[in-house]
């Protein structure tokens, strides 16, 4: 297979330094040659470019979101890349940054496929708006805005209206929700598997429950947007959201490779790697285990 690698070296949806320097530290520890050694045509699409915007300016455009028009800039075009790849008969991997980048990624994986699901591997809902968010840091609302919920700015991002219904997101290990995502999650029944869901009934139930529900409802493409802070930070301590009592490395491995062999993953994101915080490369070498996995299963 053909795979697309995409870096986005986004921190502005996070507002902290270091997560955008992950793509390039990945590359330095042999990403390229870790999807090709499984015999695909993998091609390094280099960094997308992210506007520089100085933190005096980061409410300049909105008052309850930062840095709102250089994080739409970057969504677009990331989402209209993400589409090529797709048209273009690849896979794209999308390595972050901070997760506000799934906001394009998605967006264009919607624009190629009618019939399509997100599954939200995070140990946060992303699914704040700007009028629930606490901090205005964008990483936090990405989901909702696909689901077409939240700021017109953000919802219209690369094309008008929500891209993906609310009954196809599965969001999986979360375990850091605020009041206003709650009431979404209520008000919407979205499908969500939480930690102390993982620890009852297991990852096998969590991954066959969702390969179910993508079944009856004829979904055949689905994007899978992995952050890393799903990992409890003792294994995985290079994420600058850490939340306790998250995914041991080996149920992370055992819910991923689940859910590549459905063989229904058409894209994937990767994101919230931040190498300034990561003792001893732990989350590193997670995130290199990670695309060998997608690597030998897509």
């Amino acid at each position: 297979m053909k795979v697309n690698v995409i870096g986005v070296p986004l921190n502005l949806g996070c507002d902290r330094e270091g997560v955008e320097k992950a793509p390039n530290h990945l590359r330095e520890r042999g990403l390229m040659d870790i999807i090709r050694r499984h015999g695909h045509r993998a091609f390094d699409l280099g960094n997308l470019y992210v506007p520089t915007v100085s933190k005096e300016d980061k409410f300049a455009r909105s008052k309850s979101m930062k840095y709102l028009d250089a994080i739409v800039e970057v969504n677009n075009n990331l989402a209209e890349l993400v589409y090529d790849t797709l048209r273009g008969g690849a896979f794209p991997l999308v390595v972050g940054g901070d997760h506000s980048l799934g906001l394009g990624s998605a967006s264009g994986v919607g624009k190629c496929y009618d019939d399509f699901g997100i599954i939200w591997l995070d140990a946060h809902g992303d699914i704040n708006t700007n009028e629930t968010s606490p901090s205005g840091n964008i990483h936090g609302m990405p989901l909702s805005a696909l689901m077409g919920m939240g700021s017109e700015e953000l919802v219209n991002v690369y094309a008008p209206g929500n891209k993906v219904h609310p009954e196809n997101v599965f969001l999986v290990g979360t375990r850091s929700l605020d009041e206003g995502e709650l009431e979404l999650i209520n008000r919407e029944r979205l499908s969500i598997y939480p930690m102390e869901v993982i620890r009852r009934e297991g990852m096998a139930f969590v991954a066959d429950d969702i390969r179910r529900k993508l079944k009856a409802r004829k979904i055949r493409n689905v994007h899978f947007s992995i952050d890393v802070d799903s990992i409890d930070p003792t294994y995985a301590p290079g994420t600058g959201t850490r939340v306790p009592e998250g995914l041991t490395p080996d149920e992370f491995k055992d819910f991923v490779d689940r859910i590549l062999a459905t063989n229904l993953i058409k894209s994937m994101d990767l994101v919230e790697l931040n190498p300034e915080l990561d003792l001893h490369e732990a989350t590193t070498n997670l995130c290199l285990d990670i695309i060998d996995y997608m690597a030998e299963r897509i």
